[in-house]
This record gives C-alpha cells, sequence and structure tokens, in this order.
C-alpha cells in the first residue's frame, strides 16, 4: 500500500503524519484507482461496498499505532478532542480533531477539500483540519489553534494536504466574498476566469495560508498537489462527483 511522500522539514520529533492515496486497497467501480484496480476509499458514507471500505481501514490500521478516530464532517468549525473518543462509539461530528497524548490518531477525509495537520514545536499537541473553503471561511483553523494553544501549544507549526489546485477551482463571487475579513490580500487568491463575469479561480492554499498567519502560524509546508489535476494519485469529488475518500491523519507517537 502506497501512501504519500510528506515533505514537512520542520516535523517535531515523536510526530507521526500519514496521507493515503487512491490506490492499494480493494474498491471497485467508480471507487478503484485510476487504472480500474482496487481503490482504497476509505470513506462509509459515499456508496461504497460496507465490506471493502472495511477491508480498506483494516490495511491502513495496519500502518498506524491504533484506529483512526474517524468524525463525521459537515464542513463546520467544530473541534473534538480525541482523548475523549476512544470508546469506538459513533463518530463525533466535527471538522478537526486534536491529541493531547499519544495513543490516538486524527484523521481528516477528504477529495478536494484541504487536510491542514497542525503540531506544536515541542511534539505534544496535535491537530486535523477538513478545510475546504466554507471551513476556512468560517473560522475551523482559528478555532483549532486556539484549542491548541489553550492546552499548552508554544508556537504552532502547520502542512498543507492535497486539495483542489488553484488552476482547477472555479468559484463565484460568493466565495470571494467570504474571504473579505482577510484583508486586500485575500483578492490576490482569487484570479478572474477570462469569458465568465464574476467567476474566478480561487487559491485555497493561498486561503489557508492568510487564515494561519492571521492566528500566528507562519511556518507552514506542503499545499503543493492538485487532487483534481493528479488523477493517478487522487479521489475528486469536483472531478467525478462519485468517488472514494482519501485521509490524513497526524498521531503523538
Amino acid at each position: 500500500m502506497r501512501t504519500l511522500d510528506i515533505h514537512w522539514p520542520d516535523l517535531p520529533k515523536g510526530v507521526g503524519v500519514l496521507s493515503t492515496l487512491r490506490s492499494g486497497g480493494v474498491s471497485t467501480g467508480a471507487y478503484a484507482d485510476a487504472g480500474g484496480g482496487g481503490g482504497l476509499n476509505l470513506g462509509t458514507h459515499v456508496g461504497d461496498a460496507p465490506e471493502a471500505v472495511a477491508e480498506n481501514r483494516a490495511l491502513l490500521r495496519s500502518l498506524l499505532p491504533a484506529n483512526p478516530i474517524w468524525l463525521e464532517q459537515v464542513h463546520g468549525t467544530e473541534v473534538v478532542n480525541a482523548q475523549n473518543h476512544l470508546t469506538g462509539d459513533a463518530a463525533p461530528r466535527a471538522d478537526a480533531i486534536m491529541a493531547t497524548a499519544g495513543g490516538t490518531v486524527c484523521p481528516i477525509m477528504t477529495a478536494d477539500c484541504m487536510p491542514v495537520l497542525l503540531a506544536d514545536t515541542r511534539g505534544n499537541l496535535v491537530a486535523a483540519a477538513h478545510a475546504g473553503w466554507r471551513g476556512l471561511a468560517s473560522g475551523v483553523i482559528q478555532n483549532t489553534v486556539k484549542q491548541l494553544q489553550e492546552a499548552g501549544a508554544d508556537e504552532i507549526l502547520a502542512w498543507l494536504g492535497p486539495g483542489i489546485g488553484p488552476e482547477r477551482f472555479e468559484v463565484g463571487e460568493d466565495v470571494q466574498a467570504a474571504f473579505q475579513h482577510l484583508g486586500p490580500a485575500a483578492k490576490s487568491a482569487f484570479v478572474a476566469v477570462a469569458g465568465k463575469p464574476g467567476k474566478y479561480l480561487a487559491n485555497l492554499p493561498v486561503l489557508a495560508r492568510l487564515v494561519l498567519a492571521s492566528v500566528g502560524v507562519v511556518q507552514v509546508a506542503g499545499g503543493d498537489r492538485c487532487t483534481v489535476s493528479e488523477v493517478s494519485e487522487f479521489y475528486s469529488y469536483r472531478r467525478d462527483r462519485v468517488t472514494g475518500r482519501m485521509a490524513t491523519m497526524i498521531w503523538i507517537k
């Protein structure tokens, strides 16, 4: 089973990270890999056969120190602490998850939205956030950073995982307006589409970096992989509509 080669130069010692690709599993049809082989869909909510998802999750589990604490993601801003959800009950309804101790794996599932991993420089606190444009605009990053700081985080570092790239993310004026609170710098993240009044190409990594900077997180890596254009590597909802989900996760060793 292949996983993404994560380049995060400042990743603290004692912190583990992993991001899956679409290949290497047993899912078929719309959830297969790009060549028709087994796909590693990890989402239980996208129409894939439950037994295939279960086997894919078992394959993933073999690479991890503990079972991931899966979330019911709703494009919101709720943050949960993994230590409060160790019993295997129903998935917490949230779009970010943090860990304050070892023995828990914090995952985010995506298929175009950007997963953002966070860790303090000591490696004592980590978090993962689901940062599509709605979550970014509404404050999921700010809430996650605040929770980490309240738990005693020192300087916080970030890594941006695979998401829809700036040449593929066409949006309307509503999305541009949602980021006006970031000030004039946010305008640089939107490029007008020729011949389409009111349409823009949005740069999700730039927006994520602006949001992170607004709460003092300035050491940010990643953000250079496009789920839409890299067909062989990633699932993409924008590209395929019916598709699987990858997972990006972080934990304290």
